[in-house]
């Protein structure tokens, strides 16, 4: 998948680029399609950040390395960008996600949301009444969470947003009797990695629980590094230049260029420019806290996950993490450090909704458990261990499995500090100033230098739009343009 260094134009970047993750290539597009000439940096030998895959244990089955679902495609970014949303074919599953409870219960987020409510129970109205205003205001919904937060949002979309984040956000009561709808909630918001209750993870529950009933949860037919290639294909066509196994450790070396935008973490800015930056930003930087991480378990199976509940696999996604207080009692422990026994757990079969991602008698599972910041421990026994809990016989079907713990997710990629892939917790004060109080929030103090990275608003998830405001913001100051190009 990787590029030629080689295309048109001129060997002076004019904009130079450090990371391709999704957020780098959205920036990249926005700013190449406006006819500068772009240099993207990337440390890897392989382009993409949290957009790779690989074939890790058969030449016939792909596995993604990081990200693997992904609903903020829904992002405006992505709903304009023609090379991805037209030109990647997406699997979106019936179920967008699933939540097993014990003796085979389960709770199961429907693309439809009245065929959702009415497998709730008692609690369907109110899950209806949750979820319906969100739907019906979608577009402004998903805007207002995935802007650069300095734009006023629609009033009607604040006012849903706010309402429910509150009664879902905090210990006030939500409304919900039985247990299916509040696991399946709390298992929707556990992917902020907050310590719950939390309004910020109520708002990442909110954004990505409507989203399973506005378009799905889809899967890109073929792995997720097919979103980074149709983005890649995009930049060389529009003149850019790609340079892997090139890490940049000195701000310095990229000094000719007008504009800089970083695609990296805040303490990679300070390893590339500590010393130019002023000591109150600095100091900002210094404080920024990293939060509860991920660690990765990869399973090569026979057959697909025998679930007690055969419905889950019918899921783009799983969230095992039992009731509602259990996922909040188990998520309070992680985020304090601790080690608990039975972690929140993730899990995609891509298999079943792509035929491309399997071959006969050989399926890929991908999953990651949350862990403290920084574990060292390989988490394939503790991911099997969940599996199995909920699928009886599956530990026979394993035929090969590997685990990249917190530490080592790092090592992968700098923007997972300790192997937080949020790149910074997801919290109230962060995400309001995110990294660092600015007015223009991805700008930094050093001229024409901006960050792009998940650790600026919006914040973490496949979207590009840290990338796009970013980008928007340079346009605008360094290049004095107002008008963004056409992104179909």
């Amino acid at each position: 998948m990787t590029p030629s260094p080689t295309s048109r134009g001129s060997d002076e970047a004019e904009v130079a680029i450090v990371g391709t993750g999704p957020n780098g290539l959205a920036a990249g597009a926005l700013l190449a399609r406006s006819g500068l000439r772009v240099h993207l940096h990337e440390a890897a030998e392989e382009p993409g950040g949290g957009l790779r895959s690989a074939r890790l244990f058969d030449s016939s089955v792909r596995h993604d390395i990081c990200s693997a679902v992904h609903p903020m495609t829904a992002s405006p970014f992505f709903r304009r960008f023609g090379p991805v949303r037209d030109g990647v074919r997406m699997h979106t599953p019936e179920v967008s996600y699933a939540h097993p409870l014990e003796d085979g219960e389960a709770a199961l987020a429907y693309r439809d949301l009245s065929e959702t409510s009415a497998c709730l129970g008692t609690d369907g109205p109110g899950w209806h009444r949750l979820m319906r205003p969100l739907l019906d205001h979608t577009g402004r919904v998903t805007e207002a969470m995935l802007s650069d937060l300095r734009r006023p949002p629609s009033p009607r979309a604040a006012l849903l947003l706010a309402e429910r984040m509150l009664r879902h956000g905090t210990p006030l009561p939500t409304g919900f009797r039985g247990a299916k709808a509040p696991a399946l909630f709390a298992g929707v918001a556990a992917h902020a990695g907050s310590a719950p209750p939390h309004p910020a993870g109520a708002g990442v529950g909110l954004l990505l629980g409507h989203l399973a009933h506005a378009g799905g949860w889809p899967i890109p037919e073929g792995g997720s590094d097919r979103i980074a290639a149709a983005a890649l294909d995009d930049l060389l066509a529009h003149g850019a230049r790609v340079h892997t196994g090139q890490p940049i450790d000195d701000l310095r070396r990229l000094r000719s260029a007008r504009a800089v935008l970083l695609d990296v973490a805040p303490r990679g800015l300070l390893a590339m420019a500590g010393e130019l930056l002023p000591d109150g930003y600095r100091g900002q930087l210094e404080r920024y806290r990293y939060g509860t991480a991920a660690a990765k378990a990869d399973f090569l199976v026979s057959e697909p996950i025998p679930w007690r509940n055969p419905e889950i696999s019918r899921a783009g996604t799983a969230h095992l993490g039992g009731t509602a207080d259990r996922i909040r009692a188990v998520e309070r422990a992680t985020a304090r450090g601790e080690r608990v026994p039975d972690p929140f757990t993730l899990v995609s079969e891509p298999g079943n909704l792509d035929p491309t991602r399997a071959a006969p008698g050989k399926y890929p599972v991908w999953a990651y458990c949350h862990v403290p910041n920084g574990d060292t421990r390989d988490p394939v026994e503790t991911t099997r261990r969940r599996i199995e809990h909920y699928a009886p016989g599956f530990s026979e079907t394993v035929l090969e499995s590997s685990g990249t713990s917190a530490a080592r997710l790092e090592e992968y990629d700098a923007n997972y500090p300790g192997g937080d892939i949020s790149t910074g917790a997801v919290d109230l004060l962060q995400t309001l100033a995110r990294p660092a109080w600015r007015l223009v929030p991805h700008s930094t103090p050093l001229r024409g230098v901006y960050l792009c990275s998940a650790a600026t608003p919006p914040g973490p998830g496949v979207h590009g739009m840290c990338g796009y405001w970013a980008a928007r913001a340079a346009l605008r100051r360094e290049f004095g343009v107002r008008e963004l190009p056409p992104l179909d």
